[in-house]
């Protein structure tokens, strides 16, 4: 499952520079996650960072987007790493 970034964001700019696969950006008015680049760490850490540093818990899981660990883990290792060879 990608996450998103509720309307309760307050701006704060911790989340964007903890994403590893920069999925994380400023929208129109608050940070916005790209679900396609979103896997929750996945191949990274334990644990999602921008849930971990959100000061104020506005980082949730999007319901519209439910994704398996393994699927979460295929996205991070195309991201990554080149799989034509």
């Amino acid at each position: 499952m990608a996450l998103l970034i509720n309307d309760r964001c307050i701006n704060c700019d911790m989340c964007e520079p903890e994403c590893p696969n920069d999925a994380i950006t400023m929208g129109a008015k608050i940070y916005v996650i790209d679900p396609d680049k979103c896997t929750e760490c996945v191949g990274h850490y334990d644990q999602p960072t921008c849930v971990a540093v959100c000061p104020i818990d506005c980082v949730k899981p999007d319901p519209d987007r439910r994704e398996t660990e393994e699927a979460l883990y295929e996205k991070f290792v195309e991201m990554h790493f080149d799989t034509s060879v």
